[in-house]
């Protein structure tokens, strides 16, 4: 019989996941396999103790602090999956560089970090996208604006910025 923790834990997981508008099975399929369906569901559940190690990778693999996973903390907001800061690496690729060489060396420094080179999107925390704003001597939603006028972000983008 889960834990009254344990399910709380596992509701948090849930919550997180959907609000991403992930699956069980998108879950696996997003993390190639690293994450298995059966597993992250028996977590949800509360059927299967989640180590601390574990915990910590899925709160990176859904990109939230382990404290957003924790029960005790605010309960995630149920309005919907957080809006994603995507890259178009596409678009990217044709900017000159002066103009975009930092995006791109700083993009290519996450594709290799993560083993992710698809070469068409690439999705970037709010931390990275405050990193770059530092690096281009802007505030996030100038550099958000600035991106979008690039044609390398989406406009939906604007709503993860107001959530800074």
């Amino acid at each position: 019989m889960p834990s009254e923790y344990a399910k709380s834990l596992g509701a948090r997981l849930r919550a997180i996941r959907t609000q991403q508008g992930l699956s069980l099975h998108g879950v696996e399929e997003k993390s190639r396999g690293r994450w298995k369906a059966v597993v992250v569901g028996s977590y949800e559940r509360g059927d299967r103790a989640v180590t601390v190690q574990k915990l910590a990778e899925l709160a990176d693999f859904y990109g939230v602090p382990v404290s957003e996973l924790l029960p005790g903390g605010a309960a995630p907001s149920p309005l919907g999956p957080t809006p994603k800061l995507v890259i178009d690496l596409e678009r990217l690729a044709q900017l000159p560089k002066e103009k975009a060489g930092a995006l791109a060396r700083y993009a290519a420094t996450i594709q290799s970090q993560r083993g992710d080179y698809n070469g068409k999107v690439l999705s970037i925390r709010q931390e990275d996208l405050r990193s770059l704003a530092v690096i281009y001597d802007k505030s996030p939603s100038e550099l958000t604006e600035e991106l979008i006028g690039w044609g390398v972000l989406d406009p939906e983008a604007r709503r993860a910025v107001e959530s800074f």
